[in-house]
């Protein structure tokens, strides 16, 4: 819901890599008959090394289930839109995965924990590798707005099932009621001991 690209964001995208392709002669690939593909162009040039000198005293090292969930809070930078573990794990061809793979490893290794990790990955490539924003600023609009929405959502709704289940409204007659007369009320009167 998500760094997650939008739905418009991608077909852009592959839009204009498609108009790109046609403007420089080439053909386009055969899957893109069929809609854009899930990994998108890979680009070998995007990873950035990550080099920080080892830690004095470090954190304890990274187990591999905490190194796995690390990966799944980074994005892959090769143009895909996979977090790191999977796309090394199921794209083969990509470049840039087990690069950032080995810079995890090679940090964790050096007495870095998993936020620390993160910090220096959102320092080199920008919060656009996370795989989720930040929760602060800004960005918790992102968070809150949904919950706010269905919360208003579900109190108009309320309210409106509350108004047409009160039943319909008797309209009340505008002007001076009179008061029955006296030889009224004693036919009123009457009819009612006669029920009886």
């Amino acid at each position: 819901m998500a760094d997650v690209v939008s739905r418009r964001t991608f077909l852009i995208g592959a839009a204009a890599a498609f108009v790109a392709r046609a403007a420089r002669g080439q053909e386009p690939p055969a899957d893109t008959a069929h809609g854009p593909t899930m990994s998108g162009p890979m680009d070998g040039t995007a990873y950035l090394p990550i080099v920080l000198p080892a830690k004095a005293q470090g954190a304890a090292p990274l187990t591999q289930e905490e190194r796995d969930d690390l990966e799944h809070k980074l994005k892959c930078q090769c143009g895909c839109v996979l977090d790191i573990y999977t796309c090394r794990t199921t794209d083969f061809t990509c470049p840039v995965s087990p690069a950032m793979h080995r810079d995890v490893l090679t940090l964790a290794s050096t007495g870095y924990d998993g936020r620390e990790i993160l910090i220096a990955f959102q320092a080199v490539y920008g919060e656009r590798v996370l795989m989720a924003p930040v929760k602060e600023g800004f960005n918790l609009v992102g968070y809150a707005l949904p919950f706010i929405l269905i919360a208003g959502g579900g109190i108009a709704v309320f309210r409106w099932v509350r108004k047409r289940s009160a039943g319909p409204v008797v309209p009340v007659a505008a002007g001076p009621v009179s008061a029955a007369s006296a030889d009224e009320m004693a036919r009123i009167e009457a009819a009612v001991r006669n029920d009886e």
